[in-house]
């Protein structure tokens, strides 16, 4: 609630990643990697993670396939606090979508968002990526 007295909704309660106690907003997240220009499309879900509860993981279809994490970790930090970055990034063909063309983030959760074990690290910064799932949904 403002100082006026409204309340602002600003993304579906399960669109909210709760990561160390900070609330991540999906929409938020995705509207910023959306303006990347080698992502053509963009879905961010909550993956369990053993210390945070949950974090942030970017679902792309991207344009350049050489697109890595740390360059989206770059291009997010003057945009966005960096607890809000992804700490995964999943390379799809393309987003699954119901008939009306909506999202299916259902799908993306079950398939990307128990997971809690990663491939490879990057020492740097503690990004992760994952590239073999590369399959269309």
């Amino acid at each position: 609630m403002d100082s006026d007295g409204y309340v602002w909704v600003v993304d579906r309660k399960k669109d909210m990643i709760i990561s160390g106690g900070e609330n991540i907003y999906c929409a938020e997240l995705e509207n910023v990697l959306a303006s990347h220009p080698d992502i053509a499309e963009v879905a961010v879900i909550g993956r369990a993670d053993e210390k945070w509860g949950e974090v942030p993981i970017a679902v792309a279809a991207v344009t350049n396939d050489d697109l890595r994490i740390e360059d989206l970790g770059e291009f997010l930090t003057d945009r966005l606090a960096r607890y809000k970055h992804p700490k995964a990034l999943e390379i799809v063909d393309a987003l699954p979508r119901n008939p009306a063309g909506k999202v299916l983030k259902t799908e993306l959760r079950l398939r990307y968002g128990a997971c809690v074990n990663v491939e490879r690290r990057s020492a740097s910064a503690g990004f992760t990526e994952r590239r073999e799932n590369r399959q269309k949904l």
